[in-house]
């Protein structure tokens, strides 16, 4: 039973395997017989732990494993050092684990961990409970230069909003990177990005809008009642055209449902809320959804149509 000897996140390195007096061949059998998972070459991962990971869950397997591997020589960081601090993973390719060596060893990639090289100054890495990793703000720019535009943004928004970072943090970690690749890439997602989205869907959402080139709606716009007591937050609206929009994500569901609260609950004491701020201002809502993010053009006609219900053009 060598998968008696993973430590207590289920993790199994091939050199603790040999020192507690097993051998290749015990492995071998290990993984064949389906009770070790090969995270990667010298690592591996019980089967009950890796069966209920979801894909997050099971790169920051890969990244722990990783971590132990290759000890305080190296930093953990990109897209993994963004999974480890919190950070949104849509977009993201979670197939292999990043670490920054801090000796300045050329970058290279080998069996599923990307190897990368880069000068580190001393505010760009700090310590956790399982060694470097690098700081927020040199993770969010990492991660946002190897995403595509909408991930990116969606990483650097996070990091804006969870107050990891500021606009002018990044603006100076930016200057450091001039000369590295993808730099042009990462100054447009830095010009776009916004601290007041809540979620990976707001960020879609309102780039949807800017690349449909729909007017830039108000974000996190507040209804208030006559007395000034709030009614509500807004994801979006167009006080101009009388329309307000709402993302409806997953985590949004989560990150405002009360201690102890059923979620049939939850979406009921949502839907009350709408109809209170629909009261309030006599505005048309657009609710949004995932499937409708990937529909750009068809979703930003119903953004039109609302508009235009709205102002009462078409009408009897």
């Amino acid at each position: 039973m060598i998968e008696l000897l993973a430590n207590q996140d289920g993790i199994l390195l091939r050199r603790d395997a040999i020192a507690a007096g097993a051998d290749d061949k015990a492995l071998s059998r290990a993984v064949r017989s389906g009770h070790l998972i090969r995270l990667r070459q010298g690592a591996y991962v019980v089967h009950p732990v890796w069966a209920q990971a979801d894909p997050v869950d099971r790169h920051r397997l890969l990244a722990a494993a990783v971590r132990q591997q290759y000890g305080i020589g190296v930093a953990l960081s990109h897209v993994s050092a963004c999974i480890e601090q919190g950070g949104p993973h849509w977009g993201l390719n979670l197939a292999t684990a990043h670490v920054t060596h801090l000796d300045g060893t050329s970058g290279r990639r080998l069996a599923r961990v990307i190897h990368h090289h880069g000068r580190c100054l001393v505010d760009d890495v700090t310590r956790d409970a399982a060694g470097w990793i690098t700081s927020p703000t040199r993770t969010a720019l990492d991660t946002a230069s190897g995403a595509s535009r909408d991930a990116a943004v969606a990483v650097l928004d996070w990091y804006l909003n969870s107050g990891l970072t500021t606009e002018d943090d990044l603006a100076v970690g930016f200057q450091r990177m001039t000369s590295w690749p993808r730099t042009l890439l990462l100054q447009l997602a830095l010009r776009l990005a916004d601290s007041s989205a809540e979620s990976v869907g707001e960020t879609r959402t309102r780039l949807l809008c800017l690349d449909e080139h729909l007017p830039p709606p108000t974000t996190q716009f507040e209804v208030r009642h006559p007395s000034g007591r709030l009614a509500g937050r807004l994801d979006f609206a167009w006080p101009q055209h009388r329309t307000m929009l709402e993302f409806d994500g997953r985590e949004k569901y989560h990150r405002f449902r009360r201690p102890g609260e059923r979620l049939e609950e939850m979406v009921m004491r949502e839907k009350q809320r709408e109809d209170e701020i629909r009261e309030l201002t006599g505005w048309t809502m657009v609710r949004l959804t995932w499937a409708d993010l990937d529909r750009p053009h068809a979703t930003s006609e119903r953004i039109r149509r609302a508009f235009r219900a709205s102002s009462g053009v078409g009408r009897n």
